[in-house]
């Protein structure tokens, strides 16, 4: 390393407060997920859904695939924060220990509402003591990710959080081979992005390997940090004026995800939303339009900023909402329905302001004053 000082690391939620819209478009992204999941099989709306139009229900069914808009959203945010870092062992250190208190705490809290959950499976006499072991540490570890089929579904979305871990280990390196790079050589980034799907899967690299499977959303959003950046720079116009890419972005997503039969024969759906979501992150974080400025508002970036907690608990409150307090027919179960949307949203901002904000700041501290 060069004898400069070297930049530390910017936090996560400064970035956030830079592009507010960013930060509010997640809560309708988590909520997605939840409405996902409301509508799967055995779940409160599964009959709802199943009434619906055939677009309708793409629509309604298709929130998991907000998943790889957070993905494009974790590579823009960590490139736009931790792009200009130099990679020393302080830096590299205060990083890696930043990406675990942003993800760890609330995981943490999930694991602790499906104790009785993993108590009943160690129970069970079926699975060996080995695969009882294995489950329990895929948990801890955050391992799901890699394996083909979950033993058990406690928490469906904390998949994803092995694909984030396993991005936040790539970053610096990907980091390092933009830096300063030409627009031209981040926009042949970006698509080379969008083959790398086709290029594991000719390389026999098993589908099941979400983190690796899943590495061209995350890199997509790191060549999309570049092109905003090269935006914001060169084209001082297009502040205030990101609805010209988000507004099409968003409806060209909605049609393709409520028609998907459209693509048959060109491309996938997930590399054709791949291209929608980088146009939907540059646009938000370019600002202007009445969307953007209501995802700017206080409430809107609080909910934004609980979305995490809201993504990976609702799952597991779920489980004990649908035990206990399910009726499956009529106006109760619009009320239970309710009662679970307004429950999961408070008790993910409680988790948010009293657990992952401060356990965030607390863990931040802590590796600060041990690497100065």
């Amino acid at each position: 390393m060069s004898g400069a000082p070297a930049r530390r690391p910017a936090s996560h939620s400064s970035e956030a407060q830079q592009l507010p819209a960013l930060t509010g478009v997640r809560f309708l992204l988590a909520l997605w997920v939840v409405l996902h999941h409301l509508t799967g099989k055995r779940m409160m709306l599964e009959a709802w859904a199943a009434s619906l139009p055939a677009p309708v229900f793409n629509l309604v069914r298709g929130g998991y695939l907000a998943v790889g808009t957070f993905f494009v959203l974790s590579g823009f945010v960590l490139a736009r924060s931790y792009g200009p870092t130099l990679w020393n062992r302080r830096n590299l250190l205060r990083y890696g220990m930043g990406r675990f208190a942003r993800v760890y705490p609330a995981y943490l809290v999930s694991l602790l509402i499906v104790i009785p959950m993993a108590a009943r499976y160690l129970a069970k006499p079926g699975p060996s003591g080995a695969e009882k072991a294995s489950t329990i540490a895929s948990y801890i570890f955050v391992l799901q990710g890699w394996a083909a089929k979950p033993p058990v579904y406690w928490n469906t979305p904390a998949w994803s959080l092995s694909c984030e871990f396993f991005f936040y280990l790539c970053f610096p390196v990907l980091a390092l081979c933009l830096r300063r790079r030409s627009g031209l050589t981040i926009i042949g980034a970006a698509a080379a992005a969008l083959m790398l799907p086709t290029l594991f899967g000719r390389l026999g690299v098993p589908l099941y390997w979400k983190p690796v499977t899943d590495l061209a959303d995350f890199m997509l959003g790191i060549g999309a940090a570049g092109l905003y950046d090269r935006i914001w720079r060169g084209r001082a116009w297009m502040a205030q004026r990101g609805w010209l890419l988000y507004v099409p972005a968003a409806a060209c997503s909605l049609a393709l995800i409520a028609f998907p039969w459209v693509l048959d024969g060109w491309t996938t759906l997930s590399t054709a939303l791949r291209v929608m979501n980088a146009a939907l992150v540059i646009g938000l974080a370019c600002g202007g339009g009445l969307p953007a400025l209501a995802l700017s508002t206080r409430i809107a970036t609080k909910l934004g900023h609980a979305s995490y907690s809201l993504y990976i608990l609702h799952v597991p409150l779920m489980w004990w909402f649908s035990r206990y307090w399910w009726h499956p027919v009529g106006v109760k179960l619009v009320v239970c329905v309710a009662g679970y949307l307004i429950g999961v949203v408070a008790v993910s901002i409680l988790a948010f302001d009293y657990v992952e904000a401060p356990a965030n700041r607390r863990i931040r501290a802590w590796m600060n004053a041990r690497v100065n």
